[in-house]
């Protein structure tokens, strides 16, 4: 909508000031165009005013406030966390650093001078991690990761 527009229907609506209303007078009669376009405005107010306004039925509001108290109250999301998991990943967690501190304290050389005792450990890995250890291993792990897959996808074909 142009601005002539809105000051039309402004002057129309009485929302104008004194000075502004002078203006768009002035404008009305010096202009055919816009005063075409203010009497289609006059027009169609009138024909506005004559429209009579639908209401709703007087039992309108308490039908709404029933059909709302049917609905069930929305229930706030709560994440349930497996408490195994988390203590699956504590216990393994506590296992590394129980590990981490027996290889440390095993291959660390301790000397008590006054009790004259000495421990030195030298660890030799390589006599234990083997290439059939190690394929064994493996060997192991894959079977266990198919078990586990197997696992997965038989449960997510049940639900």
């Amino acid at each position: 909508m142009n601005t002539i527009e809105q000051q039309l229907w402004d002057y129309i609506d009485g929302n104008l000031s004194v000075s502004e209303a002078k203006l768009i007078e002035e404008k009305i009669h010096s202009d055919a165009e816009v005063k075409l376009q203010y009497e289609e405005f006059l027009s169609l107010n009138l024909a506005f005013g004559k429209i009579a306004l639908d209401e709703p039925s007087m039992s309108f509001t308490r039908n709404v406030m029933e059909s709302v108290a049917l609905e069930p109250a929305p229930v706030a999301m709560k994440t349930k966390v497996n408490t195994n998991i988390i203590y699956g990943i504590g216990g393994f967690f506590i296992m590394s650093l129980v590990a981490l501190f027996g290889y440390a304290l095993f291959n660390a050389d301790i000397k008590f001078s006054d009790l004259d005792f000495k421990i030195n450990a030298n660890f030799n890995l390589n006599k234990y991690i083997t290439p059939t250890m190690l394929y064994s291993f493996l060997f192991a792990d894959l079977v266990l990761g198919l078990v586990f897959l197997d696992y997965l996808l038989r449960k997510k074909t049940v639900h």
